[in-house]
């Protein structure tokens, strides 16, 4: 990555996007001094008084996760990919435009039941899953599935929510299993589209 530090007192212009939503979530500077810092401590750092000073959001402060930063043609701006815990402004949104993640929400899951089954945490029912094996986690998708049929087809769309959201979450740990992501899903839905 060529980042041209040369111009304008060695700042570049920064992009702070959030890596899930691809929403714009902050534009400032950042100099040398927070690029090492971003690629070092893996945290969004930008230039607050000519000082590099970390980014945090929500509720409790948290430093935004950087995922990714690229550098224009040019070298003279850079594209900061992060992933927020909550807001970075202060507020749900910027310049207008909410942050919302619902969809992306499903990509959180997983990277969290990805985390899950590295660690294996006692008492955690992702871990039983896990332990108990494919066939284990193949059978409670079976369940989950009927299940969101007597819900369709005889319940109350609140429950109906309730167990797709049992099977989503049930096909998620088997993709997980499996060495499968649900973006490779959206992949696979979207080269089967025709307009």
């Amino acid at each position: 990555m060529n980042i041209d530090f040369s111009k304008n007192n060695g700042q570049v212009q920064a992009v702070v996007q959030d890596s899930r939503t691809l929403r714009i979530l902050r534009v400032g500077y950042a100099n040398a001094a927070c690029v090492g810092l971003m690629e070092t401590e893996k945290n969004v750092y930008l230039l607050n008084g000519g000082q590099p000073e970390l980014l945090t959001s929500g509720e409790y402060n948290k430093p935004v996760a950087v995922s990714s930063i690229t550098a224009d043609n040019s070298g003279a701006a850079i594209v900061i990919k992060a992933t927020p815990d909550g807001s970075t402004t202060g507020a749900d949104s910027f310049m207008g435009e909410k942050n919302t993640a619902d969809l992306a929400f499903l990509s959180y899951l997983q990277d969290f039941i990805e985390r899950r089954k590295r660690e294996m945490p006692e008492g955690s029912y992702t871990t039983k899953l896990f332990t108990k094996g494919i066939n284990k986690i193949s059978q409670k998708v079976g369940e989950e599935a009927v299940e969101t049929i007597i819900e369709a087809t005889n319940g109350t769309q609140e429950q109906l929510l309730y167990e797709s959201a049992d099977l989503i979450y049930h096909l998620i740990v088997l993709l997980t299993e499996k060495g499968l992501r649900i973006e490779d899903l959206a992949r696979e839905l979207k080269a089967r589209h025709k307009e």
